[in-house]
């Protein structure tokens, strides 16, 4: 089976492209997970999130993307078929009018998980990463370092479809062992997005193992599942080649006794913009 990994075509189970395993045998022995996540770099954990509340957060997102005029009239509103004309859309921000989605978020299952991995009091940033990504459009590979350098470094993504994923709508793929990289680490690995103007680190996927090693992995996801991965694990997506948008999340969680990058936390976070000093 071929799929779109970046701007390129790779063949699942062939030399660059396997599958991701999941962490579901080990879900309640956190001395494992996190030996594993070390190991491995990510933790694949299948039907975490309460399926019927991830799906409620579905509607609720896709209601506030009919009344904007991008889905398809007439159509199925959980299907999510894009409007004509319409593109991939950007919700990042608080969501404060999405609290079905911050339910999900910022629930207390996931607050007593990391509570439990990383054995202290955790905390999620206030701002999430919600995009509805559309026909045709992928993410370029990167570490997410670069974007949210100024804190502690352990620090956990969490990508979470809002939805069903298959191959063809493009869920997330990843680098395995590219968060053992270490002169991609020392290089790229250590720029600052808003003050180096670094953003993506290819789109070619194969650049990347090429010149470092590993291999991309990826599968197909349902609404409930999630990926949780460090700073420093190479990833982008597949391209989504169907006419329906694919909704996804990123969020952040952290120890609440280690330094926070204050872009993306508060009641009201900045984002993006230089560290004072620079030019």
């Amino acid at each position: 089976m071929m799929v779109k990994v970046g701007s390129r075509e790779l063949e699942l189970g062939g030399p660059h492209l396997t599958e991701l395993r999941d962490s579901n045998d080990i879900l309640h022995d956190f001395d494992a997970l996190n030996k594993r996540i070390k190991e491995d770099g990510y933790l694949l954990l299948r039907g975490f999130h309460d399926r019927e509340q991830v799906l409620k957060a579905r509607r609720a997102v896709l209601e506030k993307m009919q009344k904007m005029g991008k889905l398809e009239r007439d159509t199925v509103l959980e299907e999510g078929v894009m409007a004509d004309g319409s593109k991939t859309l950007f919700f990042g921000g608080t969501n404060e009018d999405l609290p079905e989605l911050l339910d999900v978020l910022n629930g207390d299952h996931i607050m007593r998980f990391f509570d439990q991995l990383l054995g202290e009091q955790s905390l999620t940033y206030q701002y999430k990463w919600l995009r509805a990504v559309g026909k045709g459009d992928y993410t370029g590979a990167h570490y997410d370092i670069v974007y949210m350098g100024r804190g502690t470094h352990n620090l956990y993504t969490v990508w979470s479809p809002i939805g069903d994923i298959d191959y063809a709508m493009g869920g997330l793929a990843l680098c395995l062992d590219s968060h053992n990289f270490e002169d991609l680490k020392k290089s790229y690995g250590t720029k600052d997005s808003d003050n180096d103007g670094v953003g993506h680190y290819t789109d070619d996927p194969l650049i990347i193992t090429n010149k470092f090693g590993g291999k991309w992995a990826t599968t197909e996801f349902r609404a409930g599942d999630i990926i949780i991965f460090g700073m420093f694990l190479m990833h982008c997506s597949l391209e989504n080649t169907t006419n329906q948008y694919r909704l996804s999340v990123d969020t952040r969680y952290q120890s609440s006794l280690e330094v926070i990058d204050e872009r993306w936390s508060g009641k009201k976070p900045r984002g993006h913009f230089k560290a004072v000093g620079t030019n």
